[in-house]
């Protein structure tokens, strides 16, 4: 196999393909730091994707998150199924091993060929988070992990993002999470498809439940209603019946054709976005290095020019975009 500074466009490919830890470890490294060489290997590696199912894992930190993909993924190891991890920490600055807290829970998978495990931080640039965790995504697919968990960290607007790629998504609450269940009663958050309430234990277990159940009763539509599941990670109770309800959604969204309309609105808005990214980047490095678009910017904070002429002007400028809608009729 090749050594670590021996990849090649083919060899790295290859390499993922026949599932090599090595090479899967290096192409994930390569889409985090944007590495042209990871563009050419996920675009060979694309046409053999589409395999595997992705659950997204949200929720406030310090929910069990990780304790339940972990108790997850040994449920599913029991029938030999290859699993794939993408932890996603948009505060952490470490973009591997970032084993924080209770993110420890996971390393009694890391010694398991069939399993991949890999945190991934934001490196300081947020907008390439969802970017970095879909190609995280396709590189492991077409490694032949047949179900990828995706974990984020919160529930800001980084991780509604990453969370977008995901089939099913999964959000996890313990009792005391106030701050979820009101973000939910307000529509701050997404409903999820599948809702875990973990720590079953806790007293306040079951008015939680409750509640979570009443503002799915007064905001859900659909033929989908999210069931609720309550669990105890660390001991694992609950989560056989939570892989079931997963199992339910999946088995829903394939019934219905929803699966595929999903799976193609979520590539074509990532598209969308990574373009938006792109653009938005583009553009503010041509601003600072041109003395007439500064000049501009400073118009406007003058008031000596309205900020949709300057938009106007500059999209003419940069992109050769005339953006009509900015004339006056």
């Amino acid at each position: 196999m090749a050594g670590r500074r021996d990849w090649t466009r083919e060899t790295l490919a290859a390499g993922v393909r026949d599932g090599d830890r090595r090479a899967l470890a290096r192409a994930i490294t390569l889409v985090e730091n944007r590495d042209a060489l990871a563009y050419d290997v996920v675009a060979d590696l694309y046409p053999h994707t589409g395999g595997a199912y992705a659950v997204g894992v949200t929720g406030p930190p310090g929910v069990g998150k990780s304790s339940l993909i972990s108790a997850l993924v040994r449920l599913v190891r029991g029938d030999g199924t290859e699993v794939g991890v993408v932890s996603v920490d948009p505060s952490s600055p470490f973009s591997q091993g970032a084993l924080l807290g209770d993110r420890i829970r996971l390393t009694d998978h890391f010694l398991d060929p069939g399993v991949f495990i890999r945190s991934m931080g934001t490196r300081g640039h947020l907008g390439g988070l969802a970017e970095a965790t879909l190609q995280a995504l396709l590189v492991l697919d077409a490694a032949g992990k047949e179900l990828v968990f995706l974990e984020t960290v919160g529930t800001g607007q980084s991780e509604v993002e990453v969370i977008g790629i995901a089939d099913t998504v999964l959000l996890v609450l313990m009792p005391g999470s106030g701050d979820s269940v009101q973000a939910l009663k307000a529509g701050i958050m997404e409903i999820p498809d599948v809702i875990a309430i973990n720590k079953m234990d806790h007293p306040q277990a079951k008015t939680m439940l409750n509640e979570v159940r009443s503002i799915l009763a007064l905001g859900h539509g659909g033929d989908w209603s999210p069931p609720i599941v309550l669990t105890e990670a660390t001991r694992g109770e609950g989560v056989p019946e939570l892989w079931a309800k997963i199992g339910e959604h999946r088995a829903y969204l394939e019934s219905s054709g929803e699966l595929e309309r999903r799976r193609r609105a979520n590539l074509a808005r990532e598209v969308f976005a990574v373009a938006s990214a792109r653009a938005g980047q583009h553009l503010e490095q041509a601003v600072s290095g041109d003395a007439e678009l500064q000049r501009l910017l400073a118009e406007v904070q003058e008031r000596e020019l309205d900020p949709l002429s300057a938009v106007r002007e500059i999209l003419e400028k940069v992109f050769r975009i005339h953006d009509e809608r900015t004339r006056a009729s």
